[in-house]
């Protein structure tokens, strides 16, 4: 399970270092990155990517909001490596999502997620 929050930042040409502690909880050298539905990055254990989002193409192409779910996330994913130092690097398309300054990563139970550390503290200041 992914758990916790980590204050970072990107290191040259987009590049983060997954905390130790959640490396620890994903199996395999690859993980998948898509936009999150705040602004966010989404990150899932590759085979835990495909576990989530079974249910979203289960869902018959008629499904208007169906569709627009499988447009979000999957035009926007990208699977990219996990080097033996934990970096990995965050796509040119999903640095859309603002990540200026520091970066908090927080573990989210089965993924994790890449935030702008301003953006997180607000947002979770007003969680209940």
């Amino acid at each position: 399970m992914l758990l916790g929050t980590f204050v970072t930042n990107l290191i040259g040409k987009n590049r983060l270092v997954l905390p130790s502690k959640l490396r620890k909880e994903i199996s395999g050298e690859r993980i998948v990155l898509s936009v999150g539905f705040e602004p966010c990055i989404f990150g899932f254990a590759e085979k835990k990517w495909e576990e989530v989002t079974a249910s979203d193409l289960s869902r018959p192409l008629s499904d208007q909001e169906g569709r627009d779910l499988r447009r979000k996330m999957f035009s926007n994913a990208v699977v990219v490596e996990i080097d033996s130092h934990n970096r990995f690097v965050v796509p040119e398309n999903l640095i859309k999502v603002p990540l200026g300054g520091p970066i908090t990563i927080i573990g989210a139970g089965d993924h994790f997620e890449i935030w702008e550390a301003k953006k997180w503290q607000k947002y979770s200041e007003g969680l209940k």
